[in-house]
């Protein structure tokens, strides 16, 4: 006969109490979970010209180093040729004031065009040498500048830099005002540049940037003004025949980060985008700088070119003279046009 194995015994209440302790004991021996790490934050942030200008070499620094400097937790995506707003760089302002965006470089001109005070760095031949312009647009203009951007939900995060705007045209080397008798020529959507150029006799339209080289190569408009980078990137030597270097108008670019987003980031993240904003602007300054005359150079071999003397400088500014009182007095105000004047006028 088969013996059978005991039958097992019911635990007892202090065995089934015991076994719970233990179990409570390892969960809290244990800790709570792990939180998931967070869903990183993406910031978008455009720029004009194309992937090879100094514009976007900078915006590259200061994505990388965002996310670098934060572990990963805020990525930005950038975007060349103002896709976000279809190539409107105008536009493409308005969506970083409204927050549909959250950063961009934009020429002080593209913000003129929605408030005229932002173009008084861009008075024509206010400066002769990036020397003079750097004064100009020291501490106290820069602190005007941002309480104007302030107004439009925009803090500004320092200046970069497009240069010295040059003219490149089909009709004839320009060496005179004279010269630019019923050019047509494309010029950014600021009412001081269509006053400028009826000033100096030319034809002046406005249109998106990226709608130039079609109609320079259509012949709808038969030039442009630009600063030697936009004009290299953008390879208008294809579409243009003569280039005068005139340094017509210095033209900084207004790092903008949205206002309302700024303020929400914690004083940590605040300094931490301040500080890469820096260090991206002076980078991008001397990276334009650096490009500048090699890109020149390179110009000169494609176009005939024209670089004029002071003394020929001076008969264009003389001409426009008048016209830049009158902004001074009743667009821009005294008190901003004299915090950038040149050193040697304040």
């Amino acid at each position: 006969m088969t013996s059978r194995p005991p039958a097992a015994r019911p635990a007892t209440p202090a065995v089934t109490a015991l076994a719970v302790l233990v179990c409570v004991v390892l969960t809290a021996c244990a800790g709570p979970p792990a939180p998931a790490d967070p869903e990183p934050t993406t910031w978008r942030m455009t720029v004009t010209p194309g992937e090879s200008s100094s514009w976007y070499a900078a915006a590259e620094h200061f994505a990388e180093t965002v996310q670098e400097r934060t572990d990963g937790r805020i990525r930005v995506d950038l975007f060349s040729g103002e896709r976000l707003s279809a190539g409107d760089p105008a536009a493409g302002v308005e969506q970083l004031m409204s927050g549909s965006k959250e950063l961009s470089y934009n020429s002080t001109i593209i913000y003129a065009g929605i408030d005229p005070r932002f173009g008084a760095v861009n008075a024509p031949f206010r400066y002769a040498s990036y020397a003079e312009a750097e004064a100009g647009l020291d501490r106290p203009a820069q602190e005007a500048y941002r309480a104007m951007a302030a107004e439009f939900g925009v803090e500004l995060l320092g200046f970069g830099e497009s240069g010295f705007r040059q003219l490149t045209n089909n009709e004839r080397p320009v060496r005179t005002p004279e010269d630019l008798a019923g050019v047509k020529v494309r010029i950014p959507g600021i009412g001081l540049f269509t006053d400028v150029f009826r000033e100096l006799g030319a034809n002046p339209t406005t249109m998106n940037f990226a709608e130039v080289f079609t109609s320079l190569q259509q012949g709808t408009i038969e030039g442009q003004e630009n600063p030697i980078d936009v004009i290299s990137s953008a390879g208008l030597a294809e579409v243009q025949q003569h280039l005068t270097v005139w340094n017509f108008v210095y033209d900084p670019l207004i790092l903008g980060i949205n206002k309302e987003l700024f303020d929400g980031l914690d004083p940590g993240d605040q300094e931490l985008v301040r500080e890469v904003a820096a260090e991206t602007n002076e980078q991008q300054i001397a990276l334009n700088r650096e490009r500048e005359n090699r890109q020149q150079a390179e110009q000169v071999e494609l176009m005939d070119t024209v670089v004029l003397a002071p003394e020929e400088i001076d008969r264009f500014r003389a001409a426009v003279d008048p016209l830049q009182a009158h902004y001074e007095q009743n667009v821009w105000g005294a008190e901003l046009s004299g915090l950038l004047a040149p050193e040697p006028a304040r």
